[in-house]
């Protein structure tokens, strides 16, 4: 029987890790530090619609952080020259066009790059990018395949290039504070953990797609599109609505559930659950999608004694909610991913359910409930939601590549942790196995590794 690693001594370790990323720049590389007035220029990497988000928050932080815009990439042709345009319309930038990264990564004026392609490209690419010496804010997940997963932290931990995760709500204040009231022991000892987010449509499958419409395969390339994976013949759907299909999606795991497994790392100081299980299928949208549309995980991290649990269904969108459970008191948020909408439920309540049903701004009055309050909203209620284009996230980032310190909130360590947390969810869900996490190998599987305490 192998002995257990103490996950704070992993978290330790790991923070080591970035820490010496930064201690190890020569002086070389400080003298190229660039200060609060250096401009920063961005390229952008893959140009479809979660690339508009990321236009949108440089445009948000353009002026008072000095961004600069000087290229774009993608594949297909349509994309890359509306987001060509779209640069010229919200920066007056005339930014140079590139069909493939490595000639874009060849520019000597471009300091880094934000990437926005594939769930299943983003770990190599990445690893591209901090190769070529260029720094890198990369969407989520940042891998659906473990050793891709390993080939990204890597390349990052033996570069001097400052990551960023595209898990925006690690920087979002509301977050921030429901961390520190969790580090904070008011809630005491954490047993649960549950996370119930869900929609009402057939997310990410549209049978009207324009862009499935437009595409022709002469104007792309398929085979560099694939990245690696077993070939097969041109397909417009698998190329704009990867998320439904198994070769280059989770779905439901890689989207939704990596924000919010890296948000039960984020509030616990957690990093990789010790077991995994999940169920679900395809019962809501029976279209072309390969995907669950409705699905459920349980995981386990041991050393905390915490329970975890997803779920998502695309059936019906009513309750969305998170809920942190202590001995002592609950965090309970309403709404789904990103939702500021939180509430502190001290302990103990005299009935059961006693404020649920009855309404939280009476329960709040009556001092039942406390509203969880950041400046953002001034004390008032919040909303159930936000945008994903996140200026503090961004912002955040940008910090870090002028000071050149590693540990940006998103950085490659959290990004490696949410990975392998949801390729395991996704692996038990396709495998109908109790899958766990080897601390010792990194490797995933299906039998006890640790014994239970």
């Amino acid at each position: 029987m192998k002995d257990k690693m103490n996950r704070r001594n992993f978290l330790g370790t790991a923070t080591l890790g970035l820490t010496g990323a930064a201690a190890s720049l020569s002086a070389k590389s400080y003298s190229r530090v660039k200060g609060a007035n250096d401009r920063v220029n961005i390229g952008f990497l893959g140009c479809g619609s979660r690339s508009g988000g990321h236009r949108h928050m440089v445009e948000m932080s353009l002026k008072d952080k000095n961004l600069g815009v000087v290229a774009v990439c993608d594949i297909w042709k349509n994309n890359r020259e509306k987001a060509a345009s779209n640069c010229k319309r919200r920066y007056d930038a005339d930014v140079k066009q590139f069909k493939y990264s490595e000639n874009m990564l060849e520019m000597k004026d471009l300091d880094a790059v934000m990437i926005a392609t594939g769930d299943f490209q983003h770990a190599k690419l990445l690893a591209q990018v901090v190769e070529a010496g260029k720094d890198c804010y990369c969407e989520k997940p940042m891998s659906t395949d473990m050793e891709d997963a390993k080939l990204a932290r890597k390349a990052v931990l033996n570069s001097k290039q400052i990551v960023q995760m595209g898990s925006q709500w690690v920087s979002d204040p509301t977050q921030i504070k429901i961390r520190e009231i969790v580090r904070s022991g008011r809630l005491g000892e954490i047993t649960k953990i549950e996370q119930n987010w869900n929609d009402n449509k057939p997310r990410w499958h549209n049978p009207n797609d324009r862009d499935v419409a437009a595409i022709r395969k002469e104007d792309t390339d398929w085979n560099r599109w694939l990245l690696g994976k077993p070939y097969r013949p041109f397909n417009p759907w698998m190329y704009f609505e990867f998320r439904i299909f198994r070769d280059f999606s989770g779905g439901i795991t890689s989207q939704w559930m990596s924000h919010a497994i890296g948000l039960v790392h984020f509030y616990t100081d957690t990093a990789i659950p010790d077991t995994m299980v999940a169920n679900g299928g395809i019962f809501a949208w029976p279209d072309i999608r390969q995907n669950p549309d409705t699905f459920q995980a349980l995981a386990t991290y041991e050393d905390q004694h915490i329970l975890y649990s997803y779920s998502s269904t695309y059936g019906n969108r009513f309750g969305d909610y998170s809920i942190i459970r202590g001995k002592d008191a609950t965090l309970y948020a309403q709404g789904g991913e990103g939702s500021p909408r939180w509430f502190f439920i001290p302990k103990p309540l005299k009935g059961r359910n006693e404020f649920y049903y009855g309404g939280f701004e009476e329960a709040i009055k009556e001092g039942k409930v406390q509203l969880v309050k950041v400046d953002e909203f001034e004390g008032k209620l919040p909303p159930y939601g936000q945008s994903d284009d996140s200026k503090p996230h961004l912002d955040n980032w940008i910090d870090h590549i002028r000071s050149r310190d590693p540990n940006t909130n998103g950085n490659i360590h959290t990004g490696f942790w949410h990975a392998v947390g949801v390729i395991m969810a996704t692996r038990a869900y396709r495998e109908g196995k109790k899958l766990y996490w080897d601390r010792q190998t990194e490797e995933i599987v299906d039998h006890p590794v640790y014994e239970r305490e």
